[in-house]
């Protein structure tokens, strides 16, 4: 069964309140329209109210199923304001701007997702990244012992052969420029968290580098990969994760068996990764976008990791199909993990 099936599946059994701070905006709309209709939990819509029914009208796009908030006629405005008004990083601002800040839906919808008004959000439908992801790392916390937040990409490739069951998880896509080996280290293990917690399979990490195994290179960017997976491997057994990390790998050495028999590389991960850590964001971004446009695969994302919620931001190029398919991933991640097992039976 295709990931988007069986995440679909879980939250018909666990259903998820989602929020779109690009309520607005039409292929939202009718991203909504498919998650109320196979009944995986409620859409949130944030934003003008005739604005959004005129589109849902223009459209044909029916509303029972989803909510719409208008941030300064809704009831809870008052104490997000409030809420907002009390964090530390925002002690320096006059009232007048908290209160224009709190009355945006990217800020109204995050306030959302932190006071449990929401479990999970999906944003950027609208805006650059850097925008969407202000309020989102201003918001909302890092998970305990964590100090890096980053992103997945999440590709369903139809081919079982590849990855787990088809579907590969490449990070970091999304977020961090220039990763320390510390913070490569940290992406791998959130990134591979998340995965098990969706496909109730242990991950398999690889990470990328343009050599495999190469033993005397002496090139920063592998001699930092080099040391980012020795820090995952001990992070990992510290903490006694269920994940597999091997590098540094070439992307083909990865994830095909024929390739990895060819070089003579032998381990857990080796040609079954189904986990893909890149050295930088240039070559994860670059790997995605050229996924997206030119492979017949299903992309979704970006899926954040390393935050206590669960958060989403896709590019302003996400047609509705893909804005679908990472509502239902980031929403699968809101289910707790002891229905999961249960689930997966």
């Amino acid at each position: 069964m295709a990931l988007l099936s069986r995440l679909s599946a879980r939250l018909q059994n666990h259903p998820k309140r989602i929020v779109y701070p690009d309520g607005e905006d039409v292929r939202i709309l009718q991203a909504a329209r498919q998650f109320a209709t196979r009944k995986l939990g409620v859409p949130i819509l944030i934003g003008d109210r005739q604005k959004i029914e005129k589109n849902a009208l223009d459209n044909d796009v029916r509303m029972d199923g989803i909510k719409v908030i208008e941030p300064l006629k809704s009831d809870d405005f008052p104490e997000l304001l409030k809420i907002l008004r009390s964090l530390p990083r925002f002690k320096s601002f006059e009232d007048f701007e908290i209160r224009e800040m709190a009355a945006t839906p990217s800020y109204f919808a995050t306030l959302m997702l932190m006071t449990g008004r929401a479990d999970a959000m999906l944003s950027g439908a609208t805006v650059a990244s850097s925008s969407s992801l202000r309020q989102i790392f201003q918001l909302v916390p890092l998970q305990k012992n964590f100090k890096t937040a980053s992103s997945i990409m999440v590709v369903s490739t139809g081919n079982e052969d590849l990855g787990i069951n088809g579907d590969l998880f490449l990070a970091d896509c999304g977020v961090i420029p220039e990763p320390t080996e510390e913070q490569l280290a940290e992406i791998a293990v959130t990134t591979a968290m998340l995965v098990r917690h969706l496909t109730a399979r242990t991950p398999r990490v690889a990470m990328l580098a343009y050599t495999t195994k190469a033993p005397t290179a002496k090139v920063q960017s592998i001699m930092k990969m080099k040391a980012a997976t020795a820090l995952a491997h001990q992070r990992a057994q510290a903490e006694n994760l269920d994940m597999e990390i091997d590098g540094e790998l070439q992307a083909d050495t990865a994830v095909s068996p024929v390739v990895a028999e060819l070089k003579g590389i032998k381990s857990s991960v080796a040609g079954k990764a189904g986990v893909l850590i890149f050295p930088d964001l240039n070559s994860g971004n670059i790997a995605s976008k050229l996924l997206q446009v030119m492979s017949p695969s299903s992309c979704y994302g970006q899926i954040l990791t390393g935050l206590t919620k669960p958060v989403a931001e896709i590019s302003r190029g996400a047609c509705v199909e893909d804005i679908f398919g990472t509502s239902v991933i980031v929403s699968a991640q809101a289910v707790d993990r002891k229905y999961m097992s249960l689930d997966e039976a």
